[in-house]
């Protein structure tokens, strides 16, 4: 009864998420109580939550001052160069934007911390996706993706709970991954590629000038035009209301152009002719990031490098705890680039927004987590999945392992499936001659998809920098997800790596 009632909880969270019937933090609240009354442990309910509370107080934590360091960081233009840097190279083309997308989140996602990559991420290219009216999905299915293949490096979450679990040494379960994951890398270039052509597609070429003006030509190569930094405003955080106008040109297959401006354009159509018109964009508040802006501190440049630099290697080293590590950086941060109390409160305002969102998201996913840890609904969920494997997939309990990770990194936490899963699947895989060492790198197959998991806090980082709705993100990256892990699960079994 249990295992049934822990799907229909899950399958009930999903769907109305994902029909936007409830908001994900009322989700995860209201459905895991009403479905621990259900299975008659309602007196436990508070003591689930608290339980939950304090496995994930720790995350809320971290994620709180790495928004406020973070923060600080792209406030005082630590990250103005690499912006500008992945814009030369998008030249407004949506191919090259997107494929740019998934680069920069590889590459920032060495650091092992999914909510640092997103941050960077949506801060550098959200404005350049509003701008071009690009889809914002598309951003974030494939900065996640790029992601969860990403975090699997030795000093990640994954990799170090698989070694622990299965008290194995990490670098012995990662290194021969490495060609495995490499190919599932490569899968989401792929994919980077096939939609941003798809949003070419949609929106036709555009450059930007200085000015903002974004041009749609007919013409499949990337003009020479420089693209801006970011809209107007006060830096990440602030508010800004703009209003972009957009050049428009139009040529039909058959030789009639056509153009329709808003208020009071115009509209016409000629045989052989292009018509032009200043559309203007509808005004929105965006976040941008101005090359202008008052924030920044470019004397203190080096020092908030060097500061980041020690962070990450302080981070990936475990010389302490993260949440430790971002609150004494945080704080240091904003005393030196911010001496003014004034100035301190102004950017603990500006980001406010986003602290609140991510923490109260991390809170209400510990009474999801609570309730179907407490209850038991996740144990005899994995066991009824163990159980069902036949005995003659026993000498391939690799491949098993890897099939079983997908869905399971998806409904379970990191935790819970490298603790409580992979030791029953070794031991099974034992039974039949498999090692644990190629048990642990199965594991790590499903990363890609479970970095969209709505258990993992840094997603709502992602959905809530980039304003997208967690049941679109989770309906657009949920199939490219799973389809990169399967990628990379070929790859492995291609490569006898499992």
């Amino acid at each position: 009864m249990l295992t049934i009632l822990g799907f229909v909880m899950i399958a009930t969270f999903l769907v109305l998420i994902m029909m936007k019937k409830m908001s994900p933090m009322a989700a995860l609240i209201l459905i895991p109580a009403l479905f621990c009354v259900l299975v008659g442990k309602g007196a436990h309910l508070g003591e689930y939550v608290l339980k939950g509370v304090g496995d994930l107080a720790p995350t809320a934590a971290m994620l709180m001052f790495a928004i406020i360091y973070f923060g600080v960081m792209i406030d005082v233009g630590l990250f103005d160069p690499v912006v500008r840097g992945i814009l030369r190279f998008c030249k407004a083309d949506p191919v090259r934007i997107v494929v740019g997308t998934a680069l920069l989140a590889a590459i920032v996602s060495l650091d092992g911390d999914g909510s640092t990559t997103f941050m960077i991420t949506v801060s550098a290219l959200y404005p350049l996706y509003r701008r071009l009216k690009m889809s914002l999905v598309v951003m974030t299915g494939v900065a996640a993706t790029a992601n969860g293949v990403m975090n699997t490096v030795p000093w990640g979450g994954p990799t170090a709970r698989a070694a622990t679990a299965l008290k194995l040494d990490a670098g012995d379960i990662f290194v021969p991954m490495v060609p495995a994951l490499a190919t599932g890398l490569v899968a989401v270039f792929l994919l980077a590629y096939v939609l941003g052509r798809r949003e070419r597609k949609r929106l036709g070429l555009l450059t930007l000038d200085g000015a903002g003006t974004a041009t749609e030509r007919a013409v499949p190569e990337p003009a020479a035009g420089e693209p801006v930094l970011a809209g107007a405003g006060g830096g990440f955080g602030a508010r800004v209301r703009t209003s972009v106008f957009r050049t428009v040109s139009i040529r039909t297959g058959k030789g009639r152009g056509a153009t329709a401006g808003g208020g009071g354009g115009t509209a016409h159509a000629g045989t052989g002719a292009t018509a032009t018109a200043i559309e203007p964009a509808p005004a929105d508040d965006f976040q941008g990031l101005d090359p202008h802006r008052p924030t920044l501190r470019p004397k203190l440049y080096w020092f908030n490098a060097a500061l980041t630099v020690a962070l990450l290697v302080l981070l990936v080293l475990q010389t302490l705890p993260i949440p430790v590590l971002f609150l004494l950086g945080a704080a240091l941060a904003l005393t030196v680039n911010f001496p003014h109390m004034a100035d301190q409160k102004a950017r603990i305002a500006a980001h406010a927004e986003n602290v609140l969102n991510v923490s109260g998201m991390v809170f209400a996913a510990a009474v999801f987590t609570g309730v179907l840890t407490g209850t038991g609904m996740v144990e005899r969920m994995a066991r009824w999945l163990v159980d069902g494997i036949p005995d003659g997939l026993g000498p391939h309990m690799g491949l098993v392992t890897g099939v079983l990770s997908i869905p399971l990194t998806y409904f379970m936490s990191n935790d819970g499936f490298y603790f409580g899963i992979v030791p029953i699947l070794a031991e099974a895989g034992a039974a039949h001659g498999v090692g644990a060492l190629e048990i642990a790198r199965a594991s790590l197959v499903g990363q890609a998809l479970h970095m969209s998991s709505p258990l993992v806090p840094a997603v709502y980082v992602l959905v809530g920098m980039a304003k997208v709705e967690f049941g679109d993100h989770t309906r657009f990256t949920v199939k490219w997800a799973a389809l990169t892990s399967l990628v990379v699960l070929a790859a492995g079994l291609l490569y006898g790596i499992i």
